[in-house]
């Protein structure tokens, strides 16, 4: 019976994919194009930290199979994707997956290709096979005392042993060696609103620098039954936001996004290559790419493009034209 279901398995994914290559074909309309420039793929909700204000958290282990990974890129080149990011979870519990749809966004669909991690599993032999086709490597960076950091769940909680600081600052080092864009983010909440992170900010020279206010999602992280955090706790002010935005308003690199600005300006595809609607406040999935196309899915997104071009969601995002990285090496 395995082998009868193996068998039928394998038959079907083609039918489903031509269905969506036929919902969405390569002729994609140019509206279509314009809103999915820039895609946010979590190959995985498996993480190995426990950040509290965390809003994709480890619900399943689920992740697709390579090849229907790929096929999902495929689609969305045909829909006018020019830039995927490949986020968790942490995407670096899958080092060689990872990997290998790196290589194939970059050199089979032609897209530039950006990665957000956490940092603790970042190697220098990933980066010396795969580094070549990243563009653009974020780190999650909070703050830069460990006791805080372990507060947060950003790695261990002992503060004796916290690393995270010494971590980004090697994956730094590693993105200068290769060539590519180093980025970072941080979540603005009630544990660092009043860090001042100027010194280290600039000794890392980050290429962009994305603030968030804290955000709350229903389902994630709101302290409900089906919840696996409870952030409102974390949660800042627009006030405690913007202060935090002011002492670090002479960093270039520096990019706001409060909740107004953030929550429905992405667009999020999860581990089974479905949108996420985050526009009631939860996470709401759409129909497969693989089963009913880019367009289709995108139609159930709740995507406010309007929000991403305001936002700067479109910006030099290629390595080549992104500007000299190597600051940190001199």
């Amino acid at each position: 019976m395995m082998i009868i279901t193996a068998i039928l398995t394998s038959l079907m994914t083609p039918l489903l994919v031509v269905s969506a290559f036929n919902t969405s074909p390569p002729q994609s309309s140019s509206s279509v194009a314009n809103r999915v420039k820039s895609v946010n793929y979590f190959i995985s909700r498996e993480c190995n930290y426990k950040c509290k204000f965390c809003f994709h958290t480890q619900k399943n282990t689920n992740k697709l199979g390579i090849g229907n990974a790929k096929l999902g890129l495929q689609l969305l080149q045909h829909s006018g994707t020019e830039k995927i990011n490949f986020a968790g979870g942490e995407p670096f519990l899958n080092p060689q997956v990872l990997g290998e749809l790196c290589q194939f966004a970059h050199s089979e669909c032609g897209m530039a290709v950006s990665i957000i991690s956490n940092g603790s599993l970042i190697k220098s032999e990933w980066m010396d096979r795969y580094g070549q086709y990243v563009d653009i490597l974020g780190v999650s960076v909070d703050s830069f005392d460990p006791a805080t950091n372990a507060l947060i769940g950003r790695g261990t909680g002992d503060t004796t042993k916290n690393q995270h600081v010494s971590r980004v600052l090697k994956v730094r080092e590693l993105c200068a060696q290769h060539g590519i864009l180093f980025k970072m983010n941080t979540v603005v909440c009630s544990l660092n609103h009043r860090e001042d992170m100027n010194e280290y900010v600039t000794t890392l020279d980050p290429y962009r620098w994305k603030a968030f206010q804290c955000l709350i999602l229903q389902g994630e992280n709101a302290g409900g039954v089906n919840d696996l955090n409870d952030a409102r706790e974390l949660q800042v002010t627009r006030e405690e936001f913007d202060a935090f935005i002011q002492c670090h308003s002479d960093q270039s690199a520096l990019i706001p996004e409060p909740n107004t600005v953030m929550q429905n300006s992405y667009l999020l595809l999860d581990e089974e290559l479905r949108f996420l609607d985050c526009s009631e406040n939860g996470k709401i999935p759409s129909q497969s790419i693989l089963e009913v196309g880019v367009e289709r899915a995108l139609s159930q997104a709740g995507f406010d493009d309007d929000m991403f071009q305001k936002r700067g969601g479109i910006f030099e995002w290629t390595r080549d034209r992104g500007g000299n990285n190597d600051s940190i090496l001199k």
